[in-house]
């Protein structure tokens, strides 16, 4: 969870006051001409805003592996992405309802005819148009019709290119500042391009499926071994992968993230699947020996490396992948810096997949230690077995990864002992 600043909020928040500096001296202050005046000038500032967020939202889209960390990994993008988009559809219904009203006191007729002119002023209709689509694409993602099918609101979101070019045309005609509304037009129209178009060919890597090791009822290990120039990654870091086993029952061509469980210093790539969904549980069955596509890496999960500070990592579920990465990490090249201290928190042993191998590698390394917690033994965590097990864990960098429930059960406990929250991380990946 971060709390301060990355340089890819600075260069946003420029990005979205150059269109207001520019702009706006030009419009002037309404000064003492009355309701009518102020309300036409929201209404125009406010379109300007909220088409400069649109197309700030498709750019930051792009999914360039690296270009994630500038805005603290890939998930936190993706909420960038995802508030923009809403802040733009806001801002865009202000601006109509502003610029209406803002017409009232001539007569209600002459409102009218501005919202609505007649169909050969093209400029207004291409804005009602690019507010039906961003009604379109954005309606799944705030849940307004029920949470949809993974893939299909990613199909569903291509509509968001004809929101843009129908936003830009709106601009274009109206606003003029014809190169501020091209530059970020085309970084809009340049990042879904890219991501629709160019990437799927030449940003993925391709692996083959070495093996498929069961872990647990439910779960297994994918080892897969690049075909060529594999990807390099750090601990922690997830990548999306899309099978093309073609005796799939789901998900075949389709990309999901999953979390990296290899060191970084593995030439193959060790993902732990689970199954928690149509794709996921395809994979379980998945044949050795067929294809996968890589991209990647993603992800800032542990931020810094190893800091001074002591560390406390909790895992849950599938989340004790990037903790098994950063344990292989430390077996193969030795503890960095302070401590570290993995409570493994499962239901019972037969769901605590991975822990074997974790705690023989705490066995052979001073400083690292492992400590599992079953839930049908013990019950919920407490603050007295976090004090039996780990005197010092309000003092440490703390790391959470799991189901929601548990993540945020532990940020609530860890919050009442006065844990500040900018020593708590998580990632999710949460993207709708």
């Amino acid at each position: 969870m971060l709390r301060y600043p990355k340089p890819g909020d600075i260069a946003l928040v420029v990005a979205l006051l150059v269109p207001l500096v520019v702009v706006l001296p030009r419009l002037g202050w309404p000064g003492a001409e009355g309701a009518g005046a102020w309300l036409g000038w929201i209404g125009r500032t406010t379109g300007i805003l909220g088409l400069a967020m649109l197309l700030l939202a498709a750019a930051v889209s792009i999914r360039l592996p690296g270009m994630d960390r500038w805005f603290g990994g890939l998930a936190r993008l993706w909420h960038l992405h995802h508030w923009l988009g809403f802040g733009a559809f806001i801002l865009v219904m202000i601006h109509a309802l502003a610029l209406g009203l803002a017409a009232v006191p001539l007569s209600l007729e002459v409102a009218v005819a501005t919202l609505f002119p007649p169909v050969s002023h093209a400029a207004v209709w291409f804005g009602w148009l690019a507010w039906l689509a961003m009604v379109i694409f954005l309606a799944p993602t705030f849940d307004f019709f029920g949470r949809p099918h993974y893939q299909r609101w990613k199909r569903l979101h291509l509509v968001s290119a004809a929101a843009l070019v129908l936003g830009l045309g709106h601009a274009l005609l109206l606003a003029g500042e014809t190169a501020l509304w091209w530059l970020l037009g085309l970084a809009g129209l340049a990042a879904i391009a890219w991501r629709k178009l160019v990437s799927p060919r030449v940003a993925r890597h391709a692996y083959r499926i070495e093996t498929v090791s069961p872990l647990a009822r439910g779960v297994v290990e994918l080892v897969l071994e690049p075909e060529g120039k594999g990807i390099e990654h750090e601990a922690g870091q997830f990548v999306y992968l899309t099978p093309l086993d073609e005796t799939l029952t789901a998900g075949r061509g389709e990309e999901h993230p999953y979390t990296i469980a290899s060191a970084p210093g593995d030439a193959r790539l060790r993902i732990g699947i689970k199954d928690l969904g149509d794709a996921s549980h395809a994979l379980l069955g998945v044949t050795p020996g067929t294809r996968v596509l890589v991209e990647g890496p993603y992800g800032e999960f542990y931020g810094r490396r190893f800091p001074e500070r002591d560390q406390l990592w909790f895992g849950g579920g599938i989340g004790i992948s990037p903790f098994v990465g950063g344990a292989r990490e430390i077996a193969e090249r030795g503890l960095a810096g302070g401590r570290v201290h993995l409570v493994y928190l499962a239901n019972g042993p037969d769901r605590a997949y991975y822990l074997d191998e974790l705690e023989a590698i705490g066995e052979r390394v001073e400083g690292f230690t492992v400590t599992p917690h079953f839930y049908r033994e013990l019950g919920p965590l407490t603050e007295a077995f976090l004090r039996e097990h780990c005197s010092d864990f309000t003092e440490r960098e703390i790391y959470l990864c799991g189901p929601p429930a548990m993540n945020a059960f532990l940020k609530q406990l860890l919050a009442n002992q006065g844990i500040p929250a900018s020593r708590l991380h998580s990632e999710v990946f949460d993207f709708l």
